[in-house]
C-alpha cells in the first residue's frame, strides 16, 4: 500500500454507490460529486439496472428491481458519467474499499478500464482529523453538522464530499497495489 500526501485542495471525485445484493457488481445507485479547487462543482445520481433481478438490500436503501428495470446498466451510463472520473487526483468514499470493489467489478463486466485515481476514505480521515468513533457516515455527520438522507446515493457521496472539504487539510490517499504515479 502506497501512502501520499496532498496538500492545497485537490480536485477529487466523492462517489457513492449502492448495491442490490451480495454480489459486489450489483451496483443498482451511484452518487458522483465532484469538487475542484475546494468547491462542489457538479453533481450526478442515477439508478443502474444491476445484471440480476435479485434485490437484498431494498430494506436499506429502498430501492427494487421495479425500480430500476427502466434504468441503464453500468456499461449504459459510462459514457454519461466517464467525464467525472477524468483529470482528479482521487476518488472519495466513505469506506472507501467497498466503493473501489464496487467500481472495479462494474467495469469489469462491461469491459471498462478501471479508473487509475487512487481512494481515500473518509472513515479514516474523521478518525484521523476529529477522532470520531464509531465512524459510520451518519454519526460523522452530526459530529459535523451535514445533512445526510443516508443511503441516498447523491447524499451519501455528498456527505463524503463535504467531510473532505471540512478537514481542510493533507488528505492521506491510499492507493491499489501496483497503481502508478504518472
Amino acid at each position: 500500500m502506497i501512502i501520499v500526501v496532498f496538500n492545497m485542495h485537490p480536485d477529487f471525485l466523492a462517489i457513492d454507490f449502492e448495491t442490490a445484493n451480495y454480489s459486489i457488481d450489483s451496483a443498482c445507485a451511484i452518487g458522483l460529486v465532484r469538487v475542484s479547487k475546494g468547491k462542489i462543482v457538479s453533481q450526478k445520481v442515477s439508478l443502474v439496472k444491476p445484471k440480476s433481478r435479485s434485490f437484498v438490500f431494498t430494506h436499506v436503501h429502498g430501492i427494487t428491481w421495479t425500480d430500476v428495470s427502466a434504468a441503464p446498466t453500468f456499461g449504459e451510463l459510462w459514457p454519461e458519467i466517464a467525464h467525472f472520473f477524468s483529470g482528479i487526483e482521487f476518488l472519495a468514499a466513505h469506506n472507501a474499499s467497498f466503493d473501489r470493489r464496487v467500481l472495479t467489478a462494474c467495469c469489469q463486466l462491461y469491459g471498462i478500464p478501471v479508473p487509475v485515481a487512487p481512494f481515500s476514505c473518509s472513515v479514516k480521515l474523521a478518525r484521523q482529523t476529529w477522532g470520531i468513533r464509531p465512524t459510520n457516515l451518519a454519526n460523522v455527520c452530526r459530529h459535523l453538522d451535514i445533512p445526510l438522507n443516508h443511503h441516498e446515493a447523491l447524499s451519501d457521496a455528498m456527505a463524503c464530499a463535504k467531510i473532505f472539504l471540512a478537514a481542510g487539510r493533507s488528505t492521506v490517499i491510499e492507493t491499489q497495489p501496483g497503481f502508478q504515479f504518472s
